[in-house]
């Protein structure tokens, strides 16, 4: 699966993890556990990989560290798996910076969401993603994530800028069902819709979403149990809706491991990624769990409750 030219994608589909970033305890990438990672999820049968999203911790990575991840990751992947690559900042000049840096590192896609810290009005999202698509030499996929950037991407504008060709595809880690169906019923009926994919960020839902018509799923959860997601995923596309109905339902159980830390102490990003770190570690996939800085590292006690979720899902 490749995407050959800028505006011109045979389209991505299935599943797609959005990749953890291994760390030192240093805070380096830690680029040893990157690669046992990714043969794990290659290993798990996955379709795609999406580095430096919200799960890879791009937000806390620098510019450095974000091309060494994209360059160990298509290095090593070499052409088995399309790799998109997040190409997330505060404005159009940054973002652009960061889709010449992880193209030439050798990105097949590139991740942008709107702009943000500043308030953006739907035109200017507009202008972004188009001024962004032209000045990309590979395709642009849309990533609608409001509790980060505080912007919900409406469907009528990214059906928009894909029937312009200048989006394709969306991942939708928005939670408005509604709206991502509306995404799902107006791409397939676009006239020449040339692989638009329209991939959901849900790991709970992932079931209802393919049911909906989704090309696929950017699941952080698929880091942990990447066989769980594609077994999923074979199942809706063969219709046995009962049989995804019963998976699905084991990995929302396992997925109850992002809450194992204290909220008194802590915030849900740091108790999600440190538990999807713990998880690695414990399975054997990464050496350290640590989390990028200032995030709350998981106590010895929350972190056997992560074993106990593994424990449970038949994972250790």
């Amino acid at each position: 699966m490749t995407f050959p030219a800028a505006n011109d994608p045979s389209g991505v589909s299935g599943v797609v993890p959005p990749v953890c970033t291994p760390l030192t305890p240093e805070g380096e990438v830690d680029v040893a556990s990157l690669l046992r990672l990714v043969d794990h999820l290659v290993e798990g049968g996955v379709h795609g990989l999406f580095v430096l999203g919200s799960t890879s911790e791009a937000a806390y990575l620098t510019d450095r560290q974000r091309r060494q991840v994209v360059e160990a990751v298509t290095g090593h992947v070499a052409g088995r798996l399309p790799v998109l690559a997040g190409a997330i900042d505060m404005t159009t000049p940054r973002v652009l910076d960061h889709v010449a840096a992880v193209t030439a590192a050798g990105a097949d896609a590139v991740v942008v969401t709107a702009p943000f810290y500043t308030r953006t009005h739907p035109a200017e999202i507009a202008r972004h993603f188009r001024l962004v698509a032209r000045h990309s030499t590979v395709p642009v996929i849309a990533y609608d994530i409001p509790a980060a950037v505080h912007t919900k991407l409406p469907a009528a504008l990214v059906l928009e800028l894909a029937r312009d060709g200048v989006l394709a595809g969306l991942k939708d880690s928005s939670g408005d069902l509604d709206g991502f169906r509306e995404v799902v019923m107006g791409a397939r009926s676009m006239p020449g819709r040339a692989g638009f994919a329209v991939l959901t960020g849900s790991e709970v839902v992932t079931d209802a979403a393919l049911a909906l018509g989704a090309d696929g799923a950017v699941p952080g959860l698929a880091n942990v149990d990447p066989h769980g997601y594609v077994r999923l995923y074979r199942l809706c596309r063969a219709g046995d809706w009962a049989g995804a109905r019963a998976e699905q339902e084991r990995l929302c159980t396992l997925f109850g491991m992002v809450g194992v830390g204290d909220p008194a102490r802590m915030g849900g990003s740091s108790s999600a990624i440190g538990a999807f770190k713990a998880a690695l570690h414990l399975r054997g996939i990464i050496t350290c769990p640590a989390t990028a800085t200032p995030q709350i590292p998981l106590s010895p006690e929350e972190t056997q409750k992560v074993e106990k979720h593994l424990a449970t899902a038949g994972l250790l």
